[in-house]
């Protein structure tokens, strides 16, 4: 029998309301922690790139050069707030703005090479660290539990989207 996203919610709510005042619970606890250590990795990269830059860095990767309101678009984010978290890096070389190829007064950022080689120092260091939280899980585990976290963040997005409210990209796994 097919269920609408209401009957699921009320058969939930009056049927487990535990195990989602768990859920909720957890869910806060894995927010904080993940804040407390940024989820950063191990070694002396660990803490050393905040999550916007490394979201960014993320996407330009995986995108290309893009202009502010492209890198902005794709990331559920408003342009003043790329504007904002790009100055740094720019700053620090990580991302370059060049002219526009086809249209010199637009800017396009641009991962440079010490950006890239960061980037992929830092995704090291995380998947190292994911390797040690989860290294007496089955293969299995590790791949539902991935699983299970990309469609929580799906339905988060999908729920913030259709309240008009921005928020923070889905990213796929690196």
């Amino acid at each position: 029998m097919p269920t609408t996203p209401e009957m699921s919610m009320d058969m939930t709510t009056v049927g487990d309301t535990g195990l989602l005042d768990t859920l909720q619970h957890e869910v806060a606890l894995f927010a904080r922690r993940a804040e407390q250590t940024r989820l950063g990795g191990v070694g002396q990269v660990r803490n050393s790139m905040d999550r916007a830059a490394y979201l960014l860095l993320n996407r330009l990767d995986k995108e290309g050069p893009m202009g502010v309101k492209a890198l902005a678009a794709s990331m559920g984010i408003d342009s003043s707030t790329v504007t904002r978290q790009v100055a740094p890096l720019v700053d620090t070389g990580l991302v370059k703005r060049t002219s526009h190829p086809e249209d010199g007064r637009a800017v396009v950022l641009q991962l440079s090479p010490r950006g890239q080689a960061r980037l992929e120092e830092v995704r090291s260091s995380r998947r190292q660290l994911m390797a040690e939280l989860t290294h007496d899980w089955e293969p299995g585990e590790r791949e539902a539990f991935c699983d299970l976290l990309t469609r929580f963040n799906s339905a988060l997005s999908s729920r913030m989207a259709a309240q008009g409210v921005p928020g923070p990209e889905a990213e796929p796994a690196s």
